[in-house]
């Protein structure tokens, strides 16, 4: 299986032209849409999107991660295994975070090169080719790939801010809601943001933030567009405040 994470977007022909790439060298083997609309150029903001969606994909499943604003630079290009996973795409930290879920993580750089290689669009030439022969089952060494040895990038495991806006307006921030306290509150562009189960837990019209199917934090709005509402963008910074019960000094009646 191969599964497809870009900032592409539908309305234009790079998906199908990289599909194509993908059913002539690995006919047969499955190709799914994950995300094409990846906040375009923000490969910070994907590389927190993509760990919390991969397990819901089966082991061996072969990633093609392409943000890649850099294409054509000296960036290189990458095959990770983590999480018994395959994953394809620019060295430009898309895949930090992924790599750090797993202490067995490896890395190889991508030295083969097609007998075409446009300067402009290395997802169709460079990365689907690539993926399509891991599908297929062959080793990265026996496709053109060195191994890496050299430490993964120190950075931080959770970001403070909004990695992706749904089409309901909804915004998924970069934080596990597993480090969450109960009773945290989100403050963003002023707004208090509390936390609820889910939807119906709140008035309508009414902001909340809350673990969503994935185990993020997101910011909703109970039938509404919490984009719209709160004025939120990918990229927007939130502070996190984690309330505490106040206990009292013991004999006095003031808080300590």
């Amino acid at each position: 299986m191969i599964v497809l994470f870009t900032d592409f977007g539908l309305d234009a022909p790079y998906i199908g032209q990289m599909k194509a790439v993908l059913h002539r060298d690995a006919p047969g083997v499955p190709v799914l849409d994950l995300f094409a609309d990846l906040a375009p150029f923000d490969a910070r903001s994907a590389s927190y999107l993509l760990p919390a969606y991969v397990l819901d994909f089966p082991e061996n499943a072969v990633f093609l991660t392409i943000v890649d604003p850099g294409v054509g630079g000296p960036r290189r290009a990458l095959v990770q295994r983590s999480r018994n996973r395959w994953y394809v795409g620019p060295d430009n930290g898309i895949l930090d975070i992924e790599a750090g879920r797993d202490p067995s993580t490896r890395r190889w750089q991508i030295t083969w090169l097609p007998k075409k290689l446009s300067a402009s669009f290395h997802g169709r030439d460079l990365f689907a080719p690539v993926a399509a022969k891991l599908a297929r089952g062959a080793p990265p060494e026996e496709i053109g790939c060195v191994p890496l040895d050299e430490p993964l990038p120190a950075v931080p495991a959770d970001l403070p801010r909004i990695v992706y806006i749904d089409r309901f307006g909804n915004a998924i921030t970069g934080i596990r809601a597993s480090t969450m306290t109960p009773k945290a509150t989100l403050e963003i562009r002023g707004f208090q943001v509390p936390r609820a189960n889910t939807y119906s837990d709140v008035p309508e019209g009414s902001p909340f933030w809350y673990e969503n199917a994935n185990g993020l934090v997101e910011i909703a709005v109970n039938s509404g567009y919490a984009d719209e509402q709160l004025d939120l963008d990918v990229g927007d910074p939130f502070v996190l405040h984690l309330r505490t019960r106040k206990r009292k000094a013991k004999g006095t009646g003031d808080p300590s």
